[in-house]
């Protein structure tokens, strides 16, 4: 599991270098609009109203937020009603700071290199979606306003998602998906699936928000995402477009413009077909290389929109009914694009791309269920046991959230924890956005939900949760100066996920490091005889190796 500090790290001092730079004193204009300030009924621990606006907590423990309004008034509504959960997710990235930025000294060096990462952001974020952040940052901690004021924070916090993207080779960031229609599936319809394997830890994962937003201006719309969050990651609208954000290989950013999920957030207010897709994201600038993949009813089909600071693609498989979207562009105007070809080389993203291709051999008529099932795929090539959590797995067992569409009939499927194992429920967009809607307070269609996976209940899943706990003490031992491991304390973590490669290699670390280097040698052989993620991980189970061997000469 590698570390996520770093984008934490960066994160954080991006927001407190923002707070403290005297330049930046933009607030939105907000006068222009109607505003009711909510007062919410507590209908009991998990379901809250106010007027025609909703939160409420589902048997599968997925919220379920419907809003509606003008651009401040959704914002005024979706922070009253999940004022808690947004002030628990806040403090969930805040807590990072004295753990992953220990020294002020470490915090004013790195500043000055991040202090203007946002310092237009503002001037890149349509008027009305500002108007909606300040409405929601109204219901935000105070006790972070040390770090920057609360719509800043609001709105610095959008530019997460794309941070962790442009950290891609020190996090885990690898989200797989696919659109097939005609022939690949069993009605004709079109059929889109994906997981959003964007992690940051356990906790950022367990309030799982899925929003139902009727703006005043705009198609109504649903996302997937956190509370506290506008923009959309998973979301499809009343007219069947879909959109879902996979990351490219991208620099470093050094000022941060429109976030992508803001860009997708416009794509689903405001357009009804592809076209109107692909203008949309054309006129935005972004500031890292992001694939949107974006289904339409209309159309009857899928394209990717292929996004960076200085180029833009479109990739139309026009003599095909299907379209697979891992973590490289495959457009014309990305085909000599030197980092987009070494990320093929180097990267998961080829292998998982080959793995859908197999699995849509294995299964050439999908429906929902069939989709689910390759959601949750966890082997590799040829059915090959790679270990669990291996990067190259379609299913990676770290997703946010896996979603399925059918746009056509305007069905979704949202996946329940842990990962996308849990159950997937079902919504009728038709209904909800219909004035019938809501009525009896049940947004789902239970009728067509899918069942959860049978390996969540498994002595392998078991093992794996325990694999992850062990894992963390492993590095712990590797890391630190005075933490020893019981003899059997390496064996049993191996056989918890015999196949990883990361146990052996992170066994050979531990073994070097009490100088034990015959060890050491050993695991990292073992290491090299697995399916390892990524080529540079590849070479620095080499480098450890050639030490090792030196150190037994």
């Amino acid at each position: 599991m590698k570390s996520k500090s770093l984008f934490f790290l960066l994160l954080v001092l991006n927001l407190i270098s923002c707070g403290t730079r005297k330049s930046v004193k933009h607030t939105p204009e907000v006068q222009q609009y109607a505003l009711e300030i909510p007062k919410v009924e507590k209908i009991n621990d998990s379901t809250f109203s106010f007027n025609q606006n909703y939160l409420t907590k589902n048997k599968q423990q997925l919220w379920e937020l419907y809003i509606k309004g003008n651009p401040l008034q959704l914002g005024y509504n979706n922070g009253a009603l999940t004022e808690n959960l947004t002030q628990k997710q806040e403090e969930i990235f805040f807590s990072k700071v004295e753990g992953f930025v220990p020294s002020k000294f470490k915090q004013k060096l790195l500043r000055g290199f991040l202090k203007w990462y946002n310092r237009k952001m503002y001037l890149n974020v349509r008027e009305d979606f500002q108007a909606e952040l300040f409405g929601l940052s109204q219901y935000s901690s105070d006790k972070y306003d040390f770090i920057a004021p609360k719509f800043r924070r609001a709105m610095y916090l959008h530019g997460a998602h794309d941070i962790g993207h442009a950290m891609q080779d020190l996090m885990v960031v690898g989200c797989t998906s696919l659109a097939v229609w005609n022939e690949n599936t069993e009605d004709g319809d079109l059929l889109i699936g994906r997981n959003f394997d964007f992690s940051v830890g356990e906790d950022f994962s367990k309030n799982k928000l899925i929003e139902f937003v009727e703006p005043e201006n705009g198609i109504p719309y649903m996302s997937v995402s956190w509370p506290g969050m506008i923009g959309v990651v998973s979301g499809m609208n009343k007219e069947g477009i879909t959109v879902t954000i996979n990351a490219g290989k991208s620099k470093i950013p050094l000022m941060a413009k429109t976030p992508i999920s803001l860009v997708t957030r416009e794509i689903l207010q405001y357009a009804k077909n592809i076209d109107e897709a692909i203008a949309i994201a054309k006129k935005r600038k972004v500031f890292v290389s992001e694939s949107i993949l974006v289904g339409s009813a209309n159309d009857k089909k899928a394209v990717i929109i292929e996004v960076s600071p200085k180029n833009f693609g479109v990739y139309d498989a026009a003599n095909s009914s299907r379209v697979f979207c891992t973590n490289h562009f495959q457009s014309e105007a990305y085909k000599n694009d030197k980092k987009n070809k070494k990320h093929i080389i180097e990267s998961h993203s080829e292998y998982r791309y080959e793995k859908l291709q197999e699995l849509l051999q294995e299964n050439p008529k999908l429906n929902p269920e069939k989709m689910a099932s390759i959601l949750r795929d966890k082997s590799g090539l040829k059915d090959k046991s790679i270990g669990y959590g291996n990067e190259k797995a379609i299913n990676q067992l770290l997703a946010h959230h896996a979603v399925i569409f059918s746009p056509q009939k305007r069905l979704v499927w949202v996946s329940s924890n842990p990962y996308q194992l849990g159950e997937f429920v079902c919504y009728d967009l038709n209904e909800i956005f219909s004035d019938q809607k809501l009525k009896d307070g049940d947004f789902a269609k239970s009728e067509f939900n899918i069942a959860k996976d049978p390996f969540v209940e498994s002595k392998e899943f078991e093992d794996y949760e325990e694999f992850k706990f062990a894992n963390g003490e492993v590095q712990s031992a590797i890391d630190g100066n005075d933490v020893l491991l019981t003899d059997d304390f390496i064996p049993h973590y191996q056989l918890l996920n015999p196949d990883f490669w990361l146990v052996y290699y992170q066994a050979g670390k531990y073994y070097f490091k009490q100088k034990e280097y015959s060890k050491a040698k050993t695991e990292f052989e073992k290491a090299l005889k697995k399916e390892i993620t990524t080529v540079p991980d590849r070479e620095n189970v080499e480098k450890y190796l050639n030490k090792t061997v030196k150190k037994l000469r």
